[in-house]
């Protein structure tokens, strides 16, 4: 994480350096999943909002890093097992997310501008919780437990934005590129997840 940040630091010395510069802070919504390889477990989306600061530096091409406060997460159903009831998971993983993008304005007016960008961010998880209903102590199958998920994941992300005078709203879809559990097994398979999110932010460039 210190190679991450001081690579940002770089970033905005070198922003400040050239032509356009912006920074400021941002809110936004956030629908995340963590996806599953396998049918017997049906997981659903939470919504949850986003906080952070962004900086942007860079004329018709630009470089946008930001740092986000968020949380991630799903809710797994395990399914009904004789007479023992469907088990529900309500996961949440409390991150600190540092994504890095470059973007093109594909229109540049002096009022409004529209982007399109593409990137990579890094997931640092500092809080992991899991609540779990049912009558898992008769379950048959083993349950993943906070320890199970990795600290950090690695996602890649794509969207569009416009800026509007001082303020700038991005769209974006972000999908995971590395497993976010530690080995689990559930009815003789090895699961793997990979946390997606789609987020919608509205920046303040206060500079």
């Amino acid at each position: 994480m210190k190679k991450l940040v001081l690579f940002i630091a770089v970033l905005l010395i070198s922003g400040m350096s050239y032509g356009q510069f912006h920074i400021g802070p941002q809110i936004g919504y956030t629908a995340s999943t963590l996806s599953l390889d396998t049918d017997s477990i049906t997981n659903n989306l939470k919504s949850n909002l986003l906080v952070g600061v962004f900086a942007r530096f860079g004329k018709k091409f630009y470089v946008q890093p930001e740092i986000n406060w968020l949380t991630q997460g799903s809710v797994f159903t395990y399914p009904e097992i004789g007479n023992i009831s469907p088990i529900e998971q309500n996961i949440k993983l409390s991150t600190i997310q540092v994504p890095v993008n470059v973007g093109w304005r594909m229109i540049n007016l002096e009022i409004v501008n529209i982007r399109i960008f593409a990137g990579l961010a890094a997931n640092f998880i500092v809080n992991k919780n899991i609540k779990t209903t049912g009558d898992d102590e008769n379950y048959p199958e083993a349950l993943p437990t906070e320890d199970d998920f990795k600290n950090m994941q690695w996602q890649w992300d794509a969207g569009v934005g416009v800026d509007i005078l001082m303020f700038a709203v991005d769209v974006k879809y972000m999908g995971g590129l590395n497993n976010i559990f530690d080995d689990i097994q559930f009815g003789g398979e090895t699961l793997t997840s990979k946390s997606n999110l789609f987020v919608v932010t509205l920046g303040w460039k206060i500079l």
